[in-house]
């Protein structure tokens, strides 16, 4: 027996015996992959070739005595085997790696190396048209073996083939995405066929976005190939640059009859179309600086749409919004001061004594506009009275604990005495102002619009101009359209299908501060977002089960997570009441949060526990009165038809139902944000609320007429001791208990603070930078182009 056989044979049974204690200890999973045998050639693993270690294959000469064996990479220079070799080749066999062997270069028949048997793997599957198995091997020779010889053709005619069998199916826009990857990684590649098939399919592209009545989309597309294959000249981009100029050409055209037939609202539309679609097209732009000279429109994009109209409603943002532009208010809030929120009264002027126990307003009828000069000052005094009486409709219950009396110290001046000084009486008279004050009907409008149809599914609403504009660049109309989601209104704004949006992302609002084409501006004051019970659920009655709900939400996940989008918005925080904490480090807005008391945590074994701890005490109350304890039912969270609200319950949903708690989701009609007093649809309401002066609004959110209707003890004291605060140090002491009560009572569940912000395409001027509501200047709005 020859040398090479003794020694082979000696291999042959050190790595049998190690092999055969090796397989016999695994599972019978791992007992099909071998790595050595005497005789044949190993089995192709296909894909299974991707779970092994990378290695080599040494085949031993039949005269050594056969077999093979996977080793570790061997350590040739380039990884090319030498072409004359002699001597010795070490390796170390897979499974075996503490003993590594030696063979004389005369037993080896042949060295299959890792790489090429990649790339064998590879062809194979790219000539079977099997490119989602291909692309694996493919990926691992880019990545570990770069200069591996033949790679870039390997990848071209991946990619190639790839765009054809993806163009057989119809599948257009990955086609262009492969052809493009190919033109980019190999210019050379077939030039002149890769470029044609770049252009054709360029072209069955932009038809499907342009049939899809997606323009916005074919321009950005166009314009990129045009840069990006100027060298090419691709038929496809000639060809749609021209039928670009044509739609815009055709539409300029129609644009012009329209404005002609005095249809302004059409003309409108079809001319900001045209000038959209070829920005450089003569007579555009001036047709449009035409339109809005002679109609002047703001198109507004809006979440929510408003079926009702109240300015002054603190849960209803879409009624906040547009019921400025119907009504106008008693005392307009215009901002945050240094101690409380900054008003303005609509008639005139105000004064109040040293003492804060006399205030009085003065009408001033030759500074206002109709139809608010026509007020007088005996109908004042009356509605005022009205107001402090319990009887009358009209009765609210703080300004009758603060007013002593009222007198009419002339014909355009009202003189109110106080019980005792009042920090801010004003706040008090937030009240909406309709054309029954000046002698029309109750609910007739008193501000600049009025709606052209109010209906509760509309996707348009119409605020057309009441009489002569106070200025003829004063829009005649604000058309209100509501969007699919943020992310709709985002690109609405971008291409120009609207003007303005009036609440946006905070994520959206950051990245749309970087447009040269936007201006985003963030509203002074935040909005507070909380869970509020709405519904005799006997267990959303109990705080102990309250408080279970609270710990079972991971409001900082959700917040910055699925809100936010894990970027930062200064202002936007977890809170632990229900008062705005403010937007920076002593912010006077916050005067009514305690910073000391921090937000409960996200625990969900306490809030498990809690929730024991809740079903046992029904029981045992139930048992005392020998009754049978309440059933838990699913609680039903209701939240508004907007984007934000429905990703924070579909949230809290998920995280709640980890607690073994059925939830039912309830999508409340559009334009409403609670419940009606007759609805019983809901058990928790998500609500979005505007508690822009804490001091009146404490009572509107926590007090029995308010969002929360508590009827709890400790807050009803906590309201009236507030309402007895002779000063601000006073009013902030009394906040500060009174938020501590909430957090322990918990007649609400505090969420978050958001601070929301506004958009608008940089030809719209007088928005405005400091409002807190959109159509605060509305009066003032020109759209230039």
């Amino acid at each position: 027996m020859t040398q090479a056989k003794h020694w082979h044979r000696w291999v042959a049974a050190s790595i049998v015996i190690i092999v055969t204690i090796f397989v016999a200890s695994q599972p019978a999973s791992a007992q099909l992959q071998l790595d050595y045998a005497e005789v044949g050639v190993p089995p192709e693993p296909g894909l299974e070739l991707l779970q092994y270690e990378p290695h080599d294959i040494v085949y031993f000469t039949a005269d050594s005595g056969g077999g093979w064996a996977r080793v570790l990479l061997l350590d040739f220079p380039g990884r090319r085997p030498p072409s004359k070799p002699s001597g010795d080749l070490r390796f170390t066999v897979l499974g075996i790696e503490g003993k590594p062997m030696t063979a004389k270069w005369s037993t080896i028949e042949k060295i299959d190396l890792w790489e090429v048997k990649l790339e064998r793997e590879a062809r194979e599957r790219i000539a079977a048209g099997d490119f989602v198995g291909a692309y694996p091997f493919l990926s691992i020779l880019i990545r570990d073996f770069p200069n591996q010889k033949g790679l870039r053709e390997l990848r071209s005619n991946f990619l190639w083939q790839d765009a054809i069998s993806r163009a057989k199916r119809g599948e257009i826009a990955p086609t262009l995405a492969m052809l493009e990857e190919l033109r980019r990684y190999a210019p050379e590649f077939q030039r002149s066929g890769v470029v044609r098939a770049l252009s054709g399919t360029a072209d069955r592209l932009m038809q499907a976005l342009v049939d899809a009545g997606q323009l916005d989309l074919a321009q950005q597309m166009l314009a990129r190939l045009e840069v990006d294959y100027q060298n090419e000249r691709l038929e496809a981009v000639a060809k749609w640059k021209k039928s670009f100029w044509d739609m815009a050409s055709g539409k300029r055209d129609e644009a012009i009859k329209a404005m002609e037939a005095k249809d302004f609202r059409e003309a409108r539309r079809i001319a900001r179309e045209a000038l959209y679609l070829e920005p450089e097209l003569p007579g555009a732009a001036a047709l449009v600086r035409k339109i809005h000279e002679l109609y002047p429109m703001v198109n507004v994009g809006v979440l929510q749409s408003a079926t009702v109209l109240e300015p002054t409603r603190i849960d209803n943002w879409a009624a906040r919004r547009a019921g400025r532009l119907m009504y106008r208010t008693l005392f307009e809030i215009q901002g945050a001061g240094p101690e409380g929120g900054e008003y303005e009264f609509i008639f005139g002027d105000t004064e109040m004594s040293p003492d804060r126990m006399h205030f009085d307003l003065l009408i001033e009828p030759e500074k206002i506009k109709p139809p608010l000069d026509g007020i007088r000052g005996h109908y004042l005094a009356d509605v005022m009275a009205n107001r402090a009486i319990p009887t009358s409709p009209e009765y609210f219950a703080p300004w009758a604990a603060a007013v002593n009396s009222i007198e009419l110290v002339g014909p355009q001046q009202v003189g109110f005495n106080l019980r005792r000084p009042h920090v801010l009486p004003i706040s008090l008279l937030q009240i909406p102002v309709d054309g029954s004050w000046f002698g029309g009907q109750p609910g007739s409008p008193t501000g600049d619009y009025q709606p052209e149809a109010m209906k509760d599914q509309a996707e348009v609403v119409r605020y057309v101009l009441r009489g002569a504009p106070k200025t003829p660049t004063q829009p005649r109309e604000i058309v209100e359209s509501r969007l699919l989601s943020g992310s709709d209104g985002v690109a609405k704004l971008l291409q120009g299908e609207v003007d303005v949006l009036d609440q946006l992302f905070p994520a959206d609002a950051i990245r749309l501060s970087k447009s040269k084409k936007v201006k985003v501006v963030k509203y002074p004051l935040p909005t507070v977002h909380m869970l509020v019970p709405c519904s005799g659920h006997p267990y959303l009655a109990e705080r102990t089960f309250r408080r279970a709900l609270l710990y079972g939400i991971n409001r900082e996940d959700i917040l910055n997570g699925e809100l936010l989008e894990s970027l930062q918005s200064e202002g936007c925080r977890v809170l632990s009441g229900p008062f705005p904490a403010g937007i920076e480090i002593n912010d006077p807005l916050g005067y009514a949060y305690d910073q000391n008391i921090t937000p409960r945590p996200y625990e969900p074994p306490l809030a498990k526990l809690l929730l024991a701890m809740n079903f046992n005490q029904m029981e045992a109350f139930a048992s005392r009165k020998k009754e049978k304890p309440p059933e838990m039912t699913p609680i039903r969270l209701a939240f508004p038809a907007d984007n934000l609200s429905r990703v924070a319950c579909e949230a809290i949903r998920s995280q709640w139902e980890l607690l073994d708690l059925k939830i039912e989701l309830v999508e409340l009609p559009i334009g409403h944000t609670f419940p009606g007093p007759d609805e019983d649809i809901a058990d928790i309401v998500y609500v979005s609320a505007a508690v822009w002066e804490p001091v009146i609004d404490a009572r509107r959110v926590l007090g029995p007429e308010g969002l929360a209707k508590s009827s709890d003890q400790l807050v009803g004291l906590g309201l009236r001791r507030l309402e007895e605060a002779k000063n601000w140090r006073e009013v902030r002491d009394r906040l500060l208990d009174l938020h501590a009560i909430a957090h322990h009572e918990l007649p609400v569940l505090p969420l978050w603070q958001m601070v929301d912000s506004y958009a608008y395409r940089r030809e719209l001027v007088g928005v405005g930078s400091d409002i807190v509501s959109l159509y605060q200047n509305a009066s003032n709005w020109r759209l230039g182009q």
